[in-house]
């Protein structure tokens, strides 16, 4: 066993406890949220005109016979060169970057670039309703966060108290037009505690990081920009859903700071009046989660470790593990994406 692991066996002893020395036999199945889901291979402009409320199109990168690990996943820079209408709407801010900081480790400060890979899914409904009957503002606070996912708990940030607007070595993830929540939108503080047997394992990763000062968290602690978008902004959007009709409206969450496994992340859903009915309203939704590359990059430490080996970070990160579990965070971010979306859309009907 080696002497020193990194933090980041966070997500590698994802689902630990007493059956960590257990293998990952089968990949776990993601949690129902619905039969009205349908799994597509793309969302097309004609489905604004053909599809029946109370249906889900959902649509993400992954090849379900796949052999890839990191199946779902692109680098940063190939999604912006492969997708760029996506990846301009997605990112943290027009022209982001992948960060460059320095970083002090032993008393020696050395610059670090750090590479993301991404995940994004799509999501395409229809509520019964015109555009103009949807009040966006209702969705934008912490009483609807709440409802959209139940486990993660929100609370009002200041934005003077947002990390990246007052810590400098923060300061590339600060937006360079304007400060985070200076546009009119909220900052939200959120906690989202680790399910099942994740605690168990945190625990068990912190015994081994022998001399280490810096300890694995038991919880994901993230801020974010809400806010409703802006016509100017919304309006370009069209480009992105390809849907003809004019963009009504648009509604966005922005991770801009996450303490361990994420860089960004963004929710994004946008309103248009159906092409054949103008008391219909489509909505397209994304979801776009930026991983930090050297979160994926366990292999030998884990092949070394007994109790690790079969818990690779990758595979719990994608829902690939028996030990996923729950129908949030803990079950992989493909299950946690769905699930938003489908909230998104129920509350979307009901309201």
């Amino acid at each position: 066993m080696p002497r020193h692991l990194p933090a980041a066996l966070l997500v590698a002893v994802t689902m630990a406890g007493p059956a960590l020395a257990q293998e990952a036999k089968e990949p776990a199945k993601p949690a129902a949220v619905s039969d009205r889901v349908k799994d597509v291979a793309a969302l097309n402009p004609t489905d604004a005109a053909t599809l029946k409320p109370g249906t889900v199109l959902f649509r993400d990168s992954r090849e379900s016979a796949s052999t890839n690990p990191e199946n779902g996943l692109i680098a940063f820079d190939a999604w912006k060169k492969a997708r760029p209408a996506e990846a301009a709407a997605l990112m943290p801010w027009p022209g982001y970057t992948e960060p460059d900081y320095a970083q002090t480790l032993n008393g020696v400060t050395k610059q670090r670039h750090e590479t993301l890979k991404v995940y994004v899914a799509e999501g395409r409904f229809v509520v019964a309703k015109p555009p103009s009957a949807i009040d966006l503002a209702a969705y934008a606070n912490l009483d609807f966060l709440a409802k959209m996912d139940p486990v993660i708990r929100h609370k009002r940030l200041e934005p003077a108290d947002a990390t990246p607007n007052k810590d400098p070595a923060a300061a590339f993830a600060k937006r360079p037009d304007r400060p985070w929540c200076g546009a009119g939108g909220s900052c939200i503080e959120s906690r989202y505690d680790l399910e099942g047997k994740l605690p168990l394992g945190v625990k068990l990763a912190n015994k081994l990081e022998l001399g280490s000062s810096k300890k694995v968290a038991e919880f994901v602690s993230f801020q974010s920009e809400l806010r409703v978008l802006p016509p100017t902004e919304a309006a370009n959007l069209a480009a992105l859903t390809r849907i003809e009709t004019p963009v009504a409206g648009g509604l966005e969450q922005t991770i801009f700071w996450v303490n361990q496994i994420l860089r960004f992340g963004k929710f994004l859903a946008v309103m248009q009046p159906a092409p054949n009915d103008p008391n219909r309203t489509v909505v397209t939704t994304y979801m776009a989660l930026a991983i930090k590359a050297d979160v994926l990059d366990r292999k030998q430490e884990y092949a070394r470790v007994p109790v690790l080996k079969n818990l690779l970070p990758v595979q719990v990160l994608m829902g690939n593990s028996s030990f996923n579990t729950g129908t949030s965070i803990s079950a992989g971010v493909p299950t946690y994406a769905r699930n938003r979306i489908v909230a998104f859309a129920d509350a979307l009907a009901k309201n």
